[in-house]
């Protein structure tokens, strides 16, 4: 990046006053990140570059299964009562307030064994590499640190982890320069994406060339469509995008600054700066300069040390010190500062309160204060990745979907996303899947090309069989008998054949009952026919039934029904690990979402203790125990259209729907929204099992939320389009700046709330985006 065009001060980096050495990070493509390590160690020589080393510590529930192991117990005794320790809980906490433990710890053997293992609680228990940690010195690192290799490997790593290596972590380190080597994700996905585009249109992508006011890509973060965009993509950024509809690259530097426990604060103020100008308000006109591009807040310590410099004569190096006194809340520093920054600011021509009322805003927002060149490069990223998203997003989603291959929850996410683009995402296919995602033409799908599974996705379907499948395929295969014959029986055994016809790769050759029922038939005469041929027995006849077979190669499939939907459904997940060509509960949502009064990508901190109504998809529970009384609850996850909120399900409710909460099952969550440690989450009053009849029937009154900011020609059309739409639901138009709710306002008429009055209205909100 451009230190000037970004103004990103050096002195921020490293200056003659700083203490401690630089700290660095970089990132690479995490393929190629030992490609990084192992160039640094040929450019300054092996016996100066190791990794460093970490040390586990043994936790409350590994200590009582390490403890029985060596007391020689039966392994289910000291996993019964590791288990009963709650998660984040020592073991005299666990004692202490769980009920079962305390009873246990009265009998004597397992008195012993919570004993023993109280004493080991906390020890290091094993050593391991540090995930990003790599020390270079300017001599052999043995005259600084003593060096072993790893355990299991030949890695070469310091005995000294980075507390006493890193004066940037500790005070009493030796002071290596430390360097943390990360592997991102996002930049394989990056990479993958420009290649994929080179591939299908012969286009070379440089996005370190890319202009940084491309339209297309500010629409989209605007309408909070940043799945798989870096840094952007969580509920709480879709929702701060949606808000602050960022309109110039300093935008998405400051939500990655500010997206963060503490400086979130920040948020509702910077979101008004930017609607709003004529609500910010700037400790002086001098500092208009500084503080223009973030809209009057301090969001990055650069700002405070550029205040310090202009307002009270600090060199570049002295701010930074002062910084670093703020940040560390070293009073006896501060006082000094605080004296030096007043008398410098009378110096200059300020008066004494100017200078104060400057002291004090520094003071508030530089332990608040990120590192710019951090979240200027972290955004760069972000714009990046969201500009191949917007420019090219079927190459960027086939990009996207090779790289999470391997976890199956973000998939399914990625589908989803896939869904909403209207780019088609097709099963995995005998005759046209590969190794791993592809694009291929597809008319119904947008523009015109379509996404193609590949065969890695498919469980039980390993290298071997797939690289014989692709072998053989010298031309589509035609029938199941046709791929039989074709491929090697010994690498495309029985379980491969099952699972390729569980998923539907063969779909073409027939229903997937018959194939299945047929299966052990087709294969038992392929074998026969090649044991004949082994044997050399033969026939006057075999050459005109080889002719035939040829010809034909039919699988002679019965007449049967085929599986029922939900059966083919379970099958395409638990070979996929997700569904894909549809969820049973696709249909459900849709009703769901004309019934619930709010959305979850409509809430906010503002809304915080306010009772709503929501619907969802229940996924990912977790349950847990009460500190007080060792009561069982739950969290779990409540999915809409990409969007998700936790719900928060304490011990009374749970011991009366437990038996509700079950993954994949559409629910109306009635709640309190609660704001809490910066994290949106609803507390839980009811949970029921979304029934149309049911709901459909009680009164209801909507909430259309709409941007404070919306011109008035836009609300104007807003009320034609619902007048046009009569009916009997009550609405309530609100308006918020997407921290908090400004007015509300009741329709003095009826409306009928449906699915093309939602579409029609996105378009009008959409359209002044544009």
């Amino acid at each position: 990046m451009n230190p000037l065009e970004h103004k990103l001060p050096f002195e921020r980096f490293m200056s003659p006053d700083r203490p401690t050495p630089p700290d660095i990070d970089l990132d690479f493509a995490e393929d190629r990140r030992d490609e990084v390590i192992a160039y640094v160690t040929r450019k300054y020589g092996e016996e100066k570059v190791a990794q460093i080393i970490t040390f586990g510590k043994m936790e409350a529930r590994g200590s009582i299964r390490d403890i029985g192991r060596v007391l020689g117990l039966a392994y289910s005794e000291p996993d019964k009562i590791a288990k009963l320790i709650p998660f984040g809980f020592s073991i005299d906490q666990a004692i202490s307030s769980v009920p079962e433990l305390q009873e246990m710890y009265k009998t004597p053997e397992y008195k012993i064994l919570l004993d023993l293992s109280r004493r080991v609680e906390g020890c290091t228990r094993h050593a391991s590499t540090h995930a990003a940690g790599v020390v270079i010195a300017d001599k052999d690192l043995t005259d600084y640190t003593p060096l072993q290799r790893e355990s299991k490997g030949e890695r070469i790593i310091t005995q000294y982890d980075m507390y006493c290596l890193d004066l940037n972590v500790s005070d009493q380190a030796i002071g290596l320069l430390k360097m943390d080597f990360l592997g991102l994700r996002n930049l394989s996905i990056l990479q993958k994406s420009i290649e994929i585009v080179k591939k299908e249109t012969g286009k070379e992508v440089d996005v370190s060339d890319i202009r940084l006011d491309d339209e297309k890509v500010y629409l989209m973060l605007s309408k909070g469509e940043t799945s798989g965009v870096f840094q952007l993509e969580s509920a709480g950024m879709r929702r701060l995008a949606r808000n602050l509809k960022p309109s110039r690259f300093s935008d998405i530097a400051a939500m990655v600054a500010l997206y963060r426990p503490g400086p979130m604060e920040l948020i509702s103020e910077f979101v008004q700066g930017k609607l709003d100008p004529e609500k910010i308000n700037y400790p002086h006109a001098d500092l208009k300069p500084i503080l223009e591009e973030t809209y009057g807040i301090a969001v990055y310590q650069e700002q405070c040390l550029q205040i310090a410099h202009d307002m009270a004569g600090y060199t570049m190096s002295e701010a930074d010190t002062l910084r670093r006194a703020i940040g560390k809340k070293k009073r006896s520093i501060m006082d000094k500062e605080h004296k030096k920054f007043i008398s410098g600011a009378r110096k200059k021509g300020y008066t004494e309160k100017i200078a104060e009322n400057v002291w004090h805003f520094i003071e508030r927002f530089a332990g608040y204060g990120f590192n710019k060149a951090h979240s200027a490069s972290y955004a760069m990223i972000a714009y990046q990745t969201a500009y191949m998203k917007a420019n090219y997003p079927v190459e960027f989603m086939t990009a996207l979907l090779s790289a999470e291959s391997d976890n199956t929850d973000k998939i399914a996410i990625e589908l989803e996303e896939c869904r909403r683009m209207g780019i088609v995402v097709s099963p995995p296919d005998i005759n046209k899947s590969n190794v791993g995602f592809a694009i291929e033409k597809d008319k119904d799908s947008f523009e015109g090309k379509a996404i193609r599974f590949g065969l890695t996705a498919i469980k039980n379907v390993g290298e071997a069989a797939i690289g014989e499948i692709l072998k053989a395929r010298t031309s589509d295969f035609k029938s199941l008998t046709d791929f039989c014959k074709r491929v090697d029986t010994q690498k495309v055994n029985k379980k491969v054949l099952e699972s390729l016809i569980q998923v539907g790769a063969l779909d073409e050759f027939g229903k997937r009952a018959a194939l299945l029922f047929s299966l052990d038939r087709i294969r038992s005469a392929i074998e026969e026919t090649a044991k004949k041929k082994a044997n050399g027995q033969s026939s006057l006849f075999d050459s005109l039934e080889e002719k035939t077979a040829k010809d034909e190669d039919s699988d002679n499939l019965p007449e049967m029904e085929e599986l029922t939907k939900v059966q083919l459904l379970s099958l395409e997940k638990s070979l996929l690990g997700f569904y894909l060509s549809q969820t049973p509960y696709s249909e459900s949502l849709k009703k769901l979402n004309l019934h619930i009064t709010s959305r979850i990508a409509e809430l906010h901190q503002g809304n915080h203790g306010e009772k709503i109504e929501l619907g969802g998809v229940i996924s990912q529970i977790k349950k847990v125990y009460t500190k007080r009384g060792n009561n069982e609850m739950a969290f779990f996850t409540l999915e809409n259209n990409g969007d998700k909120l936790e719900i928060v399900v304490f011990p009374k409710l749970y011991a009366q729907i437990k038996e509700t909460l079950i993954t994949d099952k559409v629910v109306v969550v009635k709640g309190k929204i609660d704001w809490r440690e910066d994290k949106l989450s609803v507390l839980a009053d009811s949970i029921e099992e979304f029934n149309e009849a049911k709901h459909s029937s009680v009164d209801k009154n909507f909430t259309i939320r709409i941007s404070a900011n919306t011109p008035k020609e836009v609300l104007q059309k807003i009320n034609k389009l619902l007048i046009e739409h009569k009916g009997k639901d009550r609405v309530t138009i609100i308006l918020s700046n997407g921290i908090e709710d400004l007015k509300r306002i009741s329709l003095p008429y009826t409306v009928q709330y449906s699915q093309e009055l939602l579409d029609e209205l996105n378009d009008i909100l959409t359209s002044q985006l544009n």
